[in-house]
């Protein structure tokens, strides 16, 4: 018996998901549910610049509902350099930062990196590690354009080529640090364990990839080796860290991954960008 307008604000202090429920329970919070009132209490503050940097932002919307459906199917932005989503029953943030949008050493040089449009790709190019001794990814990214009092992970999204090389024999180091001087290192192989390869490289190499091995540990603390996950999307992806946002704060959060310390030769990875998303969206 509550009137439509005061169904509408009590639901705004809910979630997306409780929203979207709560439709089913009568008329009344089903036209609360699709108001602009509460829809509008969910998209980010800055969403109208969002739609006009988007590669959709002739669309006509014709609710705040509309747009935040929009938003939760992933738009390009920032002139298709990056990729932002909404989840669509938390509302939290996502970005994904796209390799012509993140800093990789010597990717100018034809010699070392090329650059092309892959068929199963967000962007409209992904970088490919023809060879190099010195590998160097970096990317940022401000903690205001995120949900607050959110804790995130990044992740390097790559691929690894049949022609893969060097990929195994040295662990890089990951790394995230804020402005405030906060670290967070670890380490990962660039590839997944191959057994096969593993036995023949022994008998080449001998005792150097032990040797290399032991200067950075690449073991999880359950004793797994660190290396990248499958991803739904065809992908897959390396940790890079976690931070935390926090209301009324913009920090800058820089991520990076590195192998630099063996001067070992490697090709055959494409680099698709560097996605920041929430924990519990894991």
């Amino acid at each position: 018996m509550l009137p439509e307008s005061c169904v509408a604000n009590i639901i705004s202090f809910t979630s997306p998901a409780d929203v979207f429920s709560s439709t089913a329970v009568s008329s009344v919070f089903r036209l609360a549910g699709d108001s602009d009132f509460v829809w509008e209490k969910f998209l980010p503050s800055d969403y109208k610049s969002l739609i006009s940097q988007s590669t959709d932002h002739y669309q006509n919307f014709s609710s705040k509902k509309e747009i935040y459906r929009c938003f939760c199917d992933s738009v390009l932005i920032d002139n298709t350099r990056k990729l932002f989503k909404i989840n669509k029953f938390s509302g939290k943030i996502s970005y994904i930062l796209s390799a012509r949008d993140i800093s990789i050493t010597s990717s100018d040089q034809a010699s070392y990196w090329s650059w092309s449009n892959v068929s199963d790709s967000r962007f409209l190019e992904s970088a490919e590690l023809i060879t190099t001794d010195r590998l160097e990814i970096n990317g940022k990214i401000q903690t205001g354009v995120l949900s607050p009092n959110t804790r995130y992970r990044a992740y390097l999204i790559l691929k690894v080529t049949k022609q893969a090389f060097g990929l195994d024999l040295v662990p890089a180091e990951t790394w995230i640090k804020s402005k405030n001087g906060k670290i967070v290192k670890n380490t990962t192989y660039l590839c997944c364990l191959d057994e096969k390869k593993q036995q023949m490289k022994r008998l080449l190499y001998g005792n150097r990839e032990e040797r290399m091995a032991m200067t950075v540990d690449a073991i999880c603390g359950d004793g797994k080796r660190r290396e990248p996950k499958g991803r739904d999307d065809g992908w897959m992806e390396i940790e890079l860290g976690e931070f935390e946002t926090r209301q009324g704060e913009d920090d800058e959060v820089s991520m990076s991954l590195t192998e630099v310390k063996g001067y070992q030769l490697k090709g055959g990875i494409v680099i698709d960008g560097i996605e920041v998303r929430p924990k519990s969206l894991n």
